[in-house]
């Protein structure tokens, strides 16, 4: 029996589906940034007491909630290279800050007051560091799309 083969220059090519990709990742990395910005928003009155003489950990709070909201809708919006690098930055640093806060006496670091909490006992301190860590996930991988976009074609089957 013949193979028959077809040149890979007449074959058709099957575009990698990024955009759609994209929107499933920027959907559920917008979810997640809008659970961690519910949660500093909501959260931050209760840390106001935590301060340096510049900058309050309230103040951080929300700061860190308006840019992962402003993110989050612009990933909704149009996910794009730069919006995904953002995510990446804004959810990793939020996350990464948890994580060392909650096991790490840092102290004061300049005008970063000394946030050290070691429980997971405050009230949203869990789900937001589920959110921040999945939406880094999901941001990093939106941002590999993103990247590859163009990149990768795949040789369609042809029928017999």
């Amino acid at each position: 029996m013949a193979s028959t083969t077809i040149p890979v220059s007449r074959q058709r090519r099957r575009r990698f589906p990024s955009a759609r990709i994209q929107r499933i990742l920027g959907v559920a990395a917008a979810t997640c940034l809008a659970i961690d910005a519910y949660v500093h928003f909501r959260d931050a009155g209760f840390y106001g007491a935590v301060t340096t003489s510049v900058l309050s950990q309230a103040t951080l709070f929300r700061v860190q909630a308006s840019l992962a909201a402003a993110v989050g809708l612009a990933l909704l919006i149009r996910p794009s290279r730069a919006w995904w690098a953002a995510a990446l930055v804004i959810a990793g640093s939020a996350f990464g800050a948890v994580m060392l806060y909650r096991y790490v006496n840092v102290g004061t670091l300049g005008p970063i007051p000394d946030m050290y909490e070691p429980t997971w006992a405050s009230p949203g301190k869990l789900a937001s560091a589920g959110a921040e860590g999945a939406a880094t996930i999901l941001a990093g991988a939106g941002l590999l799309v993103a990247l590859c976009e163009g990149r990768w074609t795949a040789p369609r089957r042809s029928s017999p």
